[in-house]
């Protein structure tokens, strides 16, 4: 009879998963277990480590929406802002029978996960799990938190997010003026981009750094949403433990306020780097 894997183990065969994005098979053989334990315990060990982290990825109260609002003032010369909301397609092998629900725009299958992002790069929100066929705006329709948001009682008074086009209008959730606007809608336009960015530059380091999210993902669709999930909660575990090591100067945007630039983060080339989709695919069949 084998010895039981020691718990240690499993972290480090999860985290090479999560962090590199091999395939089950690769991994049996780095690490010397059975394909079928991997399948069994990657699941679990995501579990135990958002169960572990789980406070570092909660709806914030009145007060930390208040904390935002003040970080999006100080940083991003936007205030009343509580946050940045985007969505961004993880493509996924499509379950059978599903027909072109889990078709995107882009022409692969996917997950959507959206997230409200606040003025630190951190998670604040995330709901996984949208059909991929599903447009920014109609999985906003369809987010967990938008009836809260339609009455009024998430945010505090006056407060708002920030979003791009794809979502609708609305008293609490701000877009950019489109066409040629006026001066003062220019720098409201400007600022505007400054605070929305962050959204964007959050997702380019979580799929940077946890590499499984760039390739096709060919697992069962609980275990997918479970995946995610916990990379979500340990980039911003990371990011409050160990900002300058998970984002070292100059891996996310930043302005030149002599020149007047934005400088593009290191994620970005990162991103590039990484195999093409149509090339590389993580097959844990």
């Amino acid at each position: 009879m084998r010895d039981a894997i020691p718990a240690r183990v499993k972290l480090e065969v999860t985290l090479c998963f999560l962090s590199s994005g091999i395939s089950y098979r690769l991994l049996a053989i780095f690490f010397r277990i059975s394909k079928s334990s991997i399948s069994k315990f990657i699941p679990e060990v995501c579990d135990v480590m958002y169960e572990a982290l789980d406070e570092y990825l909660q709806v914030p109260d009145n007060r930390e929406w208040e904390d935002i609002q003040v970080g999006f003032h100080h940083r991003w010369n936007f205030p009343g802002c509580c946050g940045a909301i985007d969505g961004k397609h993880v493509v996924i092998q499509a379950p059978p029978n599903c027909g072109s629900e889990y078709y995107n725009y882009k022409g692969t299958n996917s997950l959507v996960l959206l997230a409200v992002v606040d003025h630190d790069y951190c998670f604040k929100y995330v709901d996984i799990g949208s059909y991929g066929r599903n447009s920014d705006g109609g999985v906003f329709q369809a987010f967990s938190l938008y009836p809260v948001l339609e009455n009024g009682s998430l945010l505090p008074e006056g407060g708002f997010l920030v979003g791009d086009d794809a979502f609708p209008l609305k008293t609490y959730l701000l877009k950019r003026y489109p066409n040629e606007p006026t001066i003062v809608e220019k720098i409201y336009n400007y600022r505007f981009t400054r605070a929305r960015r962050i959204v964007e530059n959050a997702f380019g380091i979580l799929v940077s750094r946890f590499r499984v999210l760039a390739l096709p993902i060919q697992l069962q669709e609980e275990t997918a949403i479970k995946m995610i999930r916990t990379t979500c909660v340990l980039h911003n575990w990371l990011r409050k433990s160990s900002l300058h090591t998970y984002t070292p100067p100059g891996s996310i945007d930043y302005e030149d306020i002599v020149n007047f630039t934005t400088n593009l983060g290191t994620w970005r080339s990162e991103i590039n780097a990484l195999p093409s989709i149509a090339r590389s695919r993580i097959n844990n069949r």
